[in-house]
C-alpha cells in the first residue's frame, strides 16, 4: 500500500510540474524566420527572442481567447496544487474504507481546465499573434500542456477509485 500511495504522490507531482513549466516556459509558440534572424518563441504573455514584449493587444477584447488560455492554465496549476493538500489532509481525516472523492472532483476540474486552455489555443493561436509570427510551430509548453492533460485526468481517476486503508 505504501508504495501505491508514493507512486500516486509522485504522479500527482509530476502532473503539477507539467502543469506549472506549461503555463511559465515560453515556448508555446515557436517561429524560425530563417536567414540570421533568431528564433521567437512565443508564450501566453510575451514574445521573446533576445529580448521580451508583451503580446499585442493581450488586455483587450480582441484577445479574449489568449486570456482563456491563460486564465484556464492558471486555475489548473491552481487546482491541481490544492487537490494535492486536499488529498495530503484526507489521508490523515477520512475513515478507513472511504474514497477520495473531493481530491478527485477538483484533479479531474483540472484535468478540464487544461484540455480547455489547449483546445482553445489549438484553435485560435493565429487569433492573437502578430502577423509575422503566425507561420511557426507549436512549442514545447503546448506540448507539455497537452502531456499534463492525461496525466491528471489519470491522476483523477486513481483518486475516484483508490480507498483509505490502514
Amino acid at each position: 500500500m505504501l508504495i501505491i500511495l508514493a507512486f500516486i504522490l509522485l504522479f500527482h507531482a509530476a502532473a503539477a510540474v507539467l502543469l506549472f513549466v506549461a503555463t511559465v516556459h515560453n515556448a508555446w509558440w515557436v517561429v524560425s524566420p530563417g536567414g540570421d534572424r533568431a528564433v521567437i518563441y512565443a508564450d501566453l504573455w510575451y514574445s521573446c527572442n533576445s529580448t521580451c514584449v508583451p503580446v499585442e493587444n493581450s488586455h483587450t477584447a480582441e484577445a479574449a481567447y489568449l486570456q482563456t488560455v491563460q486564465a484556464t492554465m492558471i486555475l489548473a496549476t491552481i487546482l491541481c496544487c490544492v487537490s494535492f493538500f486536499i488529498f495530503i489532509l484526507q489521508l490523515f481525516r477520512l475513515q478507513q474504507g472511504d474514497r477520495f472523492v473531493f481530491t478527485a472532483v477538483i484533479q479531474l476540474l483540472a484535468s478540464v481546465c487544461v484540455m480547455i486552455a489547449a483546445s482553445v489555443y489549438t484553435a485560435q493561436n493565429k487569433s492573437f499573434h502578430k502577423q509575422d509570427l503566425q507561420v511557426g510551430s507549436f512549442g514545447s509548453s503546448y506540448i507539455l500542456a497537452w502531456v499534463s492533460f492525461p496525466m491528471t485526468l489519470v491522476s483523477g481517476l486513481m483518486y475516484l477509485v483508490l480507498r483509505k486503508r490502514k
